[in-house]
């Protein structure tokens, strides 16, 4: 009994469910409000709605809406392509951008869109001989434009294989000013109430045979199987949602000896360091505002995993999940003892020190990466030929020395790297060297002194990699940690199966195709405040400042306001007139869930995801349902800028985005 009701205490409702096994859940979502079928969501024989949804430039996820390839994703996810497409002269970060024409719209060099042609079970086709790579290999072959990969899933006690299809031309369609699109900055990131129009748009472009093409002028829009309709209903408290999306990267399954490391040393190194790193970026910003152009997409990438971590701390704190999994752990032994499987305690014993010899490793390797991999050791003939190039110096210098000085003194576990050491106590100090390296990057690029200490940088990353075993630190692991996790979860999900829970238990996220569901539902924030799941366009109002740069709206949108002329976007919020902004749900999501499309109980479009509240960010470790949000921008709010701000209605009237209401 003691098993069943811890499980049940740790089950992650609801879950990110893979969409070829989602029939094992649909019962489940039609209890919940869900009025359609598994077929709907997933199906190989016919179009369904994995056919609407994208992967966005390898880290975010889009939707289709509209018949001629039209597609929306987050602002934050379209951001480095609008930084790219962007000058003083065409500030389209600050200004936004719409095409008023399909010859208007840019095309966006580097982006790329996947569509998950399928996914298939190919354990037992690895059990017999088959290689993955011969998997895969295959797969690609089977049609243009294929990409495929075969994926573990339950630390690799099952293997999945995936086969995309990418498409290369992507153009930009539209994109709100970021007052709009980043409304908050990173004061607001993370945090609710939200007041976000995080959305951009951009069109998908085929070869005349709707194939995958390269860009040219004479490519037409990509023709979808299957894309989303818009509701313009709106949402209420209770309402069902759901989420198709790429979520990156979930740890529910970590050791607790991993937690202690994350709350108390990974994360607060990792705060520390960006913290004075974006302290020097956000000055030169606000100095020169072609710097603040160039540093905008660095800014804020280093800003999103900066205060997910505050957060992630606080609510690994909060949650005391770190004892929480002790005793899980030791229940888990206890009870699979009783059982019969008396080698889950050894298992257990082994993880443990396994990580003790391997902490060392992943620190360090954090480590560098916070510090000496940030700065570039040397740069190109045409970068430092840029005029702006002598403008970054004082701010390139400054970030190389403070990486340098972050580097010395937190070097506790490992030998450091002699070419560093070598060079500090030949300069005098940390400062002094990096002054060195810096100066000898821009202006002598081939000096034997860089190649040396790059040289030594990497060599003490293949140590790392060696000594784990691995080339990759998700979830913390090594070769040895892996296989054991393998061993831990199979016993996991045999404990699971005796309580009568195995349905409960979900793979890792790892940037595949998931489904996650659960309803609008706002939460109890502290005792006695409770934060209702809708903003509007008067907490925008309210927040407005031209003084504060992540709070100083477009002029239109205060006319808008001011004189209440919202058109056909208009709605009653609490006995006034006002204009619909986001949401709050109860689905799982992560990094990569950015731009997911919202679904309402009848496939339709409501809204595209685009964070979680601070007080979620723990959820990759362990998701507390009473507590654990995520937040998406309204599509009404979407449909509205694009209608008032701007002037672009044809995106909504033309091409038949949205349903009406009723």
């Amino acid at each position: 009994m003691l098993a069943a009701a811890a499980l049940r205490t740790a089950a992650a409702d609801p879950g990110m469910w893979l969409p070829s096994l989602i029939g094992q859940r649909i019962d489940d979502m039609r209890a919940k409000g869900f009025r359609l079928t598994a077929e709907d969501i997933y199906s190989v024989n016919r179009a369904s709605m994995k056919d609407a949804v994208v992967l966005f430039n390898g880290g975010c996820t889009g939707e289709l809406v509209s018949g001629e390839g039209l597609l929306l994703t987050n602002h934050h996810c379209g951001y480095g392509a609008i930084q790219a497409l962007s000058s003083v002269e065409n500030d389209f970060l600050t200004h936004g951008f719409w095409a008023r024409s399909r010859a208007e719209e840019l095309p966006a060099e580097g982006v790329y869109v996947r569509f998950l042609v399928r996914m298939e079970d190919v354990t037992d086709r690895l059990a017999a001989g088959e290689t993955a790579q011969s998997i895969a290999e295959a797969a690609r072959r089977e049609g243009k434009g294929y990409r495929a990969s075969v994926e573990p899933m339950y630390y690799g006690t099952q293997h999945f294989l995936f086969v995309y299809r990418q498409y290369d031309d992507v153009r930009l369609v539209a994109a709100p000013p970021s007052s709009i699109g980043k409304f908050g900055g990173d004061t607001d990131n993370w945090i609710w109430p939200r007041h976000t129009g995080d959305f951009s748009v951009f069109r998908i472009y085929a070869g005349a045979d709707n194939e995958p093409a390269a860009y040219a002028a004479d490519n037409v829009p990509y023709r979808p199987a299957r894309h989303f309709a818009i509701s313009t209903q709106g949402v209420r408290e209770g309402d069902f949602t759901m989420i198709y999306g790429f979520p990156g990267n979930t740890q529910q399954y970590i050791l607790s000896d991993v937690v202690k490391y994350v709350q108390e040393c990974s994360d607060p190194m990792k705060i520390a360091v960006r913290t004075a790193r974006l302290d020097l970026i956000a000055a030169a910003q606000r100095s020169d505002p072609a710097l603040r152009i160039h540093y905008a997409a660095k800014h804020a990438n280093i800003a999103n995993a900066w205060k997910k971590w505050q957060g992630e701390v606080l609510g690994l704190e909060r949650l005391d999940t770190y004892r929480r999994k002790q005793e899980s752990e030791a229940l888990f032994a206890h009870a699979m003892g009783d059982a019969g499987y008396g080698e889950y305690h050894e298992v257990l014993a082994e993880l443990r020190r396994e990580f003790a010899r391997a902490l060392p490793y992943y620190y360090t390797r954090e480590l560098l990466a916070e510090t000496l991999r940030t700065v570039a050791y040397g740069y190109s003939a045409e970068e430092r030929n840029d005029p702006l190039f002598a403008r970054r110096r004082p701010v390139e210098r400054a970030l190389y020395e403070l990486v340098f000085e972050e580097y010395a003194a937190r070097n506790t576990m490992l030998p450091a790297i002699p070419e560093f050491e070598a060079g500090v106590a030949r300069c005098g100090s940390a400062k002094a060297y990096a002054d060195r390296i810096f100066e000898l990057a821009a202006n002598d690029p081939a000096h034997a002194e860089l190649t040396a200490l790059k040289g030594g940088i990497e060599r003490l990353g293949r140590e790392i990699v060696a000594q784990l075993g691995t080339e990759s630190l998700r979830n913390f692991n090594s070769a040895r940690m892996s296989e054991l996790y393998a061993d831990y979860v199979t016993g996991l999900r045999r404990w699971a199966a005796l309580c009568g829970r195995e349905g409960d238990m979900f793979p890792d996220a790892n940037l595949t195709l998931r489904v996650a569901y659960g309803s609008v539902a706002g939460y109890e924030y502290a005792d006695g405040t409770y934060h209702e799941p809708q903003t509007t366009l008067d907490g925008i109002i309210a927040k407005d400042d031209p003084s504060v740069y992540d709070y100083d709206i477009p002029q239109a949108l205060r006319d808008l306001h001011a004189a209440k002329d919202y058109g056909r976007w208009a709605v009653e919020a609490n006995g006034r007139r006002t204009v619909p902004v986001c949401f709050l749900a109860t689905n799982q999501t992560t990094g990569g869930n950015s731009g997911s499309p919202i679904l309402d109980a009848d496939g339709r479009l409501v809204g595209i995801n685009f964070d979680r509240t601070w007080r979620s960010t723990m959820s990759d470790i362990e998701f507390d349902p009473a507590i654990c949000r995520n937040i998406s921008v309204d599509i009404r709010y979407v449909l509205f800028v694009m209608d008032r701000i701007g002037g672009v209605s044809f995106l909504c009237d033309l091409l038949h985005l949205f349903v009406r209401a009723g």
